[in-house]
């Protein structure tokens, strides 16, 4: 039996996309809490604790488009042209934000308001932009067997929106449950106080998606409730529940990394359940990835590219972070 490259670039996508949502969704969500944290030197220690790893945090995003153009080519092109609006909203996003990061500290007092509504709309924006289109994706793509074939609107509909909502209150959720991880004294625990509150509001929306989505897409219920994907989807449910309830517990006893760790866990069980959803379609419903796969020789070469540079990000980003490490406190300078 030969090696089937799609399966193998499929994992890489998946991995890499995976890696943004985690390492990129916490310092979106400081962004998305900033108006919560009126003082000027706690929002500084908001932003002291990702300054020095989250543009790093963006090469997973990188990774994961350029793997999907090298390696499947037709669901590149016919996604792009799908998600158009809210992946150019997305990057936007991500510019003023990335703006605000570098701005804000050599801003004047009288002018530093501007930049932290940068660093807040942007980080809203990128972060609904990025929901609306995975529930866009989700909701179903229109194609003919070649192009796409429908209008630039359809993601506008109620489930992608609602994913975009949803998104806010997942990031919200791990940027406060790193800041518990990273900061101390008032600024933690007004981060544990919102923490109980994101908690429940995740919770009722992934319980909402998982109703909507087999409901409103028969496929995606077939998906699930025939063998042997039933094996894999059973236990998701119980696992986001138990920990849910973990998480709650963590932050009524106040521990440090627990919660952020937690709020991993529920990330990955949301994602695997995407993932089971979804598999082996890339467009969903019309292509599989073997259908929308490049030539063998293209993947070929495109991996042996990857493989050499993957392990590469691994190392620079542990290093980061490890550097990093521990408390960041008000008397610590931009870095």
């Amino acid at each position: 039996m030969g090696i089937d490259l799609s399966v193998i670039w499929a994992g890489i996508i998946l991995f890499g996309l995976m890696m943004y949502v985690i390492m990129d969704g916490f310092d979106l969500g400081i962004g998305i809490l900033f108006p919560w944290v009126e003082e000027k030197v706690d929002r500084d220690v908001m932003m002291n604790t990702v300054a020095p790893v989250w543009d790093g945090n963006e090469t997973w995003l990188v990774l994961g488009g350029a793997g999907l153009f090298a390696a499947f080519p037709l669901a590149y092109a016919v996604l792009l042209e799908a998600l158009s609006i809210p992946l150019v909203a997305m990057l936007i996003g991500l510019i003023f934000r990335g703006v605000a990061f570098e701005f804000r500290f050599k801003a004047s007092d009288a002018s530093r308001h501007w930049w932290d509504k940068a660093f807040v709309g942007g980080s809203v924006l990128a972060t609904f932009s990025q929901g609306v289109a995975l529930g866009g994706y989700i909701q179903g793509i229109a194609f003919d067997g070649v192009h796409f074939s429908g209008g630039s609107l359809d993601w506008l509909s109620p489930f992608p929106l609602f994913c975009g909502v949803a998104l806010l209150f997942t990031y919200a959720l791990l940027g406060s449950t790193w800041l518990i991880m990273k900061t101390e004294g008032i600024l933690q625990e007004r981060m544990y106080a919102l923490t109980r509150p994101l908690t429940l509001w995740v919770l009722i929306m992934i319980a909402a998606v998982s109703l909507w989505t087999p409901l409103a897409h028969p496929a995606i219920a077939e998906r699930w409730f025939t063998l042997p994907q039933l094996f894999w989807f059973l236990p998701v449910p119980l696992l986001v529940l138990l920990t849910g309830y973990a998480l709650i517990r963590a932050v009524a006893f106040q521990y440090h990394a627990q919660p952020f760790l937690l709020v991993l866990a529920l990330i990955f069980l949301g994602y695997s359940g995407f993932g089971i959803s979804m598999w082996p379609d890339i467009i969903p419903g019309h292509v599989t990835i073997w259908e929308a796969a490049s030539p063998p020789q293209s993947q070929g070469f495109a991996l042996v590219g990857t493989l050499f540079i993957l392990p590469i990000i691994l190392v620079y980003t542990a290093w980061s972070y490890f550097v990093f490490k521990g408390k960041v406190r008000h008397t610590d300078g931009y870095h």
